[in-house]
């Protein structure tokens, strides 16, 4: 089981990211620690089906994320899925999951660590993240509960659009790369009006 009981990967840019957030128009943050489980499993086989009945919700296809409960579930490739909570869910999600394969071909793995969580939130989201990302974000084309990987600011990143009225993004980083999104986050946003600074 992951121990989460040092510093997220962007404690050193919390700061950064406050200044960077604009009211009204941008706002800019960490959702660090969250449990992130790997999922491997033929989809159409017998076990996807008993994971999709364990979450509470078929598996997403392509490009697509589902809300299970208080998890989200990404469709990360062909057979491969990632299911995401709060922290500390992870030895409850991983045992689901174990179960619900039931010896049948597949993997579960607790991959929380690898990653964090920066949500991009406000009216100008779609604007800001098309500075470094070229997918296009406008609803008719990426709507609520589309997933993708793809590069922003030339990192790979999970992006996904969650759903609500207001344009809300969660941007999926390995925590390696992290401090280089705040910093890049910083100056792509000062034309709105963040007042960030590199120290």
């Amino acid at each position: 089981m992951a121990d989460f009981t040092g510093e997220s990967p962007l404690a050193s840019r919390a700061g950064l990211l406050a200044g960077t957030s604009v009211p009204g128009a941008l706002d800019i943050g960490e959702i660090p620690f969250l449990t992130q489980i790997a999922l491997r499993v033929e989809p159409e086989g017998a076990a996807a089906a008993r994971v999709g009945d364990a979450l509470g919700s078929p598996l997403p296809g392509p490009g697509a994320s589902a809300v299970a409960g208080d998890l989200l579930v990404l469709w990360m490739g062909p057979d491969e899925w990632l299911v995401v909570g709060e922290q500390g869910r992870a030895p409850d999600v991983e045992e689901a999951l174990h179960k619900a394969l039931d010896g049948d071909h597949g993997a579960v793995v607790d991959v929380s660590g690898q990653r964090t969580v920066v949500e991009i939130a406000g009216p100008r989201s779609e604007e800001f993240l098309n500075k470094g990302c070229s997918l296009d974000l406008h609803p008719s084309s990426f709507g609520p509960g589309r997933c993708a990987q793809t590069l922003l600011a030339r990192t790979e990143v999970t992006l996904i659009r969650r759903h609500g009225s207001t344009p809300v993004f969660w941007v999926l980083v390995r925590s390696s790369f992290a401090r280089h999104l705040a910093d890049w986050s910083a100056d792509a946003a000062a034309e709105y009006g963040g007042r960030a600074a590199l120290a």
